[in-house]
């Protein structure tokens, strides 16, 4: 079986997910398993250099000594690698859903599959709110009236 992904749980208030059919299980990609062990590493080397004051919360991402991230630093964090890459406005981490869904559509990945991926109860969500056009511009248009008026010139 693939390394995985459990999306049982929520940060929401009662901590369940939205819908029940945002409950899923999601391979992981190969780079993510990787960039997950090498941050095992980082982590583990971080519990050492806190000593005494580290809190084993059992959490994937935390501060330096253990404790939940903070949202407001996450933010900031997310922005500043933004910048870094250049990447140019204010993101925040919840549009990487959009950049999810965009680039699997641009990929041709069906929409209906995207949606099972996200966690949408309905494709029409996936299509309407979360999808976006990757291309500067719809070149469809302007390529057939130059097939059209070159060809006739």
């Amino acid at each position: 079986m693939p390394q995985s992904i459990a999306v049982w749980r929520s940060v929401r208030l009662h901590g369940d997910t939205k819908t029940e059919k945002s409950r899923r299980t999601l391979a992981l990609p190969q780079s993510a398993v990787a960039a997950l062990r090498e941050h095992r590493k980082h982590q583990a080397e971080a519990r050492l250099a806190a000593g005494p004051m580290w809190q084993d919360t059992g959490l994937v991402f935390t501060s330096s000594v253990g404790t939940p991230l903070d949202a407001s630093h996450v933010r900031r964090d997310f922005r500043s690698l933004c910048k870094k890459a250049g990447i140019e406005g204010i993101w925040a981490p919840r549009e990487l859903r959009h950049t999810f869904v965009s680039t699997s559509s641009e990929s041709g990945v069906a929409v209906e599959e995207i949606a099972h991926l996200a966690g949408h109860a309905s494709s029409r969500t996936t299509e309407t709110i979360y999808r976006h056009e990757l291309r500067p511009a719809i070149t469809t248009g302007a390529d057939v009236m130059d097939r059209i008026f070159i060809s006739t010139t």
